[in-house]
């Protein structure tokens, strides 16, 4: 009884699966495949990015950058401008998860205000739909949804990044921290007159956000070794970006060019907090005084050696002398014995 018992019950869990409606099943293996533009919530929560950063931090500094795609050091987030396999630039990348949104494995994309602050509230999200038609990007509506050729993103057109960074101190580690927080690509197009480029600060996203997906994506670092590469995240964790000092966070809430009437002056204060920055890192109880503790340390020991190795000097030194002034005594001591051993024999012949 029991092993019929067995069997029944195997043959209606076998019927049951059977009966599963093909469009649940369809479902359900479309869910299993992996599809290289998401990451799952599970991998995003355990993805390890760079180390958060405290709010009760006793030192930080915000600062705001421009980066130009055109130098050599911040090339690799620009090229290719249309993805080859699976090969894309920053924006591209940016450009088709925002498209995506959250909900569908993809990021938010907040707007850009008139005074240059990111926003990352609900009420700020950009609805994508909007962007298209904003910025007279192409697209076609299908009964699949949308449809967006590689060749109309507007990749070319975003040659910089604004970027937030935050300059901090970890009281709990004693270190010294440079993190990315948030990045807003900027389109430049001509005007309509072609007299030259007009920049649009497009949106903001966070790049905590974003940082999961960079991992998945490489980039060149170098032009004379083309196998030299890595992740974008690990480019824009180990600050490998270059970009000009345009906005620090201040009380009165102002840009440089705002306090800064002339280029120059405004070139001046930019090497003034990039060196308030290093030396701030200089000064404070971390790596840099880690060194400076090994030097001295070091420093003692040759002093020591140095020591020790001139007294050995001055010792040989006066072992040398003692046995010379010895040898010249008895050279001294046999000449005149032999001098006074003639006198006595010439005396007796006489």
């Amino acid at each position: 009884m029991k092993r019929i018992a067995l069997i029944v019950c195997v043959a209606l869990v076998a019927l049951g699966v059977s009966a599963q409606p093909a469009r649940r099943r369809t479902e359900q293996q479309q869910k299993r495949k992996s599809n290289t533009n998401t990451i799952t919530t599970r991998a995003q929560i355990s993805f390890p990015t760079t180390t958060p950063m405290n709010e009760d931090v006793v030192w930080r500094r915000d600062i705001y950058r421009e980066l130009n795609l055109v130098e050599d050091a911040n090339a690799g987030l620009y090229y290719p401008t249309e993805p080859v396999g699976s090969q894309m630039n920053l924006f591209t990348y940016i450009f088709k998860l925002m498209m995506m949104g959250p909900r569908n494995g993809g990021i938010s994309a907040y707007e850009y205000r008139m005074d240059g602050n990111e926003v990352f509230t609900d009420s700020a999200r950009i609805k994508p739909l909007q962007f298209l038609d904003n910025y007279h990007i192409y697209y076609e509506r299908t009964n699949r949804g949308i449809r967006l050729d590689n060749s109309d993103i507007p990749s070319a057109e975003v040659k910089g990044y604004y970027l937030k960074e935050s300059a901090y101190y970890d009281q709990g580690t004693s270190t010294f921290h440079r993190k990315v927080i948030a990045l807003c690509p900027i389109m430049a197009r001509a005007d309509e007159f072609g007299d030259g480029e007009v920049k649009y600060p497009l949106f903001w996203v966070k790049y905590d956000d974003l940082a999961p997906f960079l991992s998945k994506q490489t980039i060149m670092t170098s032009n004379l070794n083309n196998a030299a590469t890595m992740s974008v995240e690990d480019y824009f964790t180990m600050n490998r970006y270059q970009g000009k000092i345009y906005k620090t966070t201040n009380m009165l809430g102002r840009t440089l060019s705002q306090y800064c009437p002339t280029d120059s002056a405004m070139t001046a204060e930019q090497k003034k907090i990039e060196k308030e920055l290093v030396d701030f890192e200089k000064n404070i109880f971390g790596d840099q005084a880690k060194r400076d503790s090994l030097d001295s340390i070091a420093a003692t020991k040759e002093n020591v050696k140095t020591t020790k190795r001139n007294r050995r000097t001055r010792r040989g030194g006066g072992e040398t002398t003692s046995a010379t002034s010895t040898k010249k005594s008895k050279t001294t001591r046999n000449t005149s014995t032999n001098n006074s051993a003639r006198v006595s024999v010439r005396r007796q012949r006489h």
